[in-house]
């Protein structure tokens, strides 16, 4: 079969990842064919690493290149007006986390890729861990029963020299703090591992750097179900990163995953046995240590599948969608010291403001 050539737009710290998967053949029927950055070495550095053409100017590339996905790996406050403006090239695009910092932009976003008849897809590579998957099929089995309390922590270091590397981090009309930006996969766990939310209560706090975003937030969150929730993110941990977890308390069983990203089985218990249960925390407990970027990896290959099958990827634009407006309802709860309840049309959220 025809392998789908990508390119890659924007060359930071982000791209290490992307770049190696595409560029060394690890995601099958899949090649990396030409990459993207305004700034001429980084482009140039990721490049010639791959022996691809490096562009300055994403529309050169475009026109220059045969493309069939585009990866938009650009600064958070970037991501709408890029994926907008490659939407017309009619090129499929997958954009990273978050896919845009206002509900406005998502739904322009998405909006542009359905007049023209090309995919949105939106990295969550944190559902396709093992764990997290087998968490899932337990929930889906209804295993836990009544749910009753689900909760995230990200507990991770970002010192100042961090957000002095780039202009854009931590302000909020290009990237917004810790909640939009390193817990965004973990919110995104919470909301679809739990179900839709009802409401959210938060508080925030600038506690050990100087940027104009919040380094550490704690929210409580109520499901649609009934279930309650409850949300810890902090990039002021020191002196190292400490984790990044989920845990789900149902009638019928306890699951946590720890681990730095989500990917350590950390229990497992239910009061009715399966046999599969005996496997998980030998089998399924972590990611395979030999496959690099494992859920990255298993993430391109649901965006290949979805394109050459025709078939609705794990993570559309509709999806990507859901953990936004969450936190931006968290960050509207932030601004007024109030409880927000989904759905609303954000009026004190500062994410995204110019």
């Amino acid at each position: 079969m025809k392998k789908l050539k990508f390119a890659l737009v924007g060359c930071g710290r982000i791209a290490k990842k992307h770049s190696e998967l595409l560029g060394t053949s690890l995601i099958a029927d899949s090649e990396l064919v030409a990459v993207c950055d305004l700034i001429e070495e980084k482009a140039k550095q990721v490049g010639e690493k791959y022996n691809v053409p490096y562009f300055v100017d994403m529309d050169k590339m475009m026109q220059s290149v045969d493309i069939d996905v585009v990866t938009v790996l650009t600064e958070s406050g970037s991501h709408a007006e890029n994926v907008i403006n490659l939407a017309k090239y009619k090129k499929h695009i997958i954009v990273e986390k978050p896919m845009a910092l206002t509900l406005h932009d998502a739904d322009e976003m998405i909006k542009a890729c359905s007049e023209n008849n090309c995919k949105l897809f939106v990295v969550k590579q944190n559902r396709f861990n093992l764990p997290v998957v087998k968490l899932k099929e337990a929930m889906n089995a209804g295993r836990f029963g009544k749910l009753v309390l689900g909760t995230v922590r990200v507990r991770w270091t970002r010192d100042q020299k961090y957000y002095n590397q780039s202009s854009w981090r931590g302000k909020w009309a290009t990237d917004g703090g810790v909640l939009a930006n390193q817990a965004s996969h973990h919110v995104d766990l919470l909301q679809w591992l739990m179900g839709p939310v009802e409401s959210v209560f938060a508080k925030s706090a600038t506690a050990l750097v100087d940027i104009e975003a919040e380094d550490t937030a704690v929210v409580i969150l109520k499901f649609a179900n009934g279930a309650l929730g409850i949300i810890e993110a902090t990039t002021a941990t020191r002196p190292k990163d400490l984790e990044g977890s989920v845990s789900v308390l149902g009638e019928f069983g306890t699951v946590e995953i720890a681990g730095f990203a989500v990917n350590e089985m950390k229990h497992w218990n239910f009061t009715s046995a399966i046999p599969e249960d005996i496997d998980i925390m030998t089998q399924y407990n972590e990611n395979p240590p030999t496959v690099y970027g494992f859920g990255h990896k298993a993430y391109y290959e649901d965006v290949v599948n979805s394109i050459k099958t025709n078939s609705k990827s794990l993570i559309d634009g509709f999806e990507g969608r859901k953990s936004l407006e969450l936190i931006s309802a968290i960050y509207e709860s932030v601004e007024t010291g109030k409880e927000v309840y989904l759905r609303f049309h954000p009026k004190k959220c500062k994410l995204g403001l110019k």
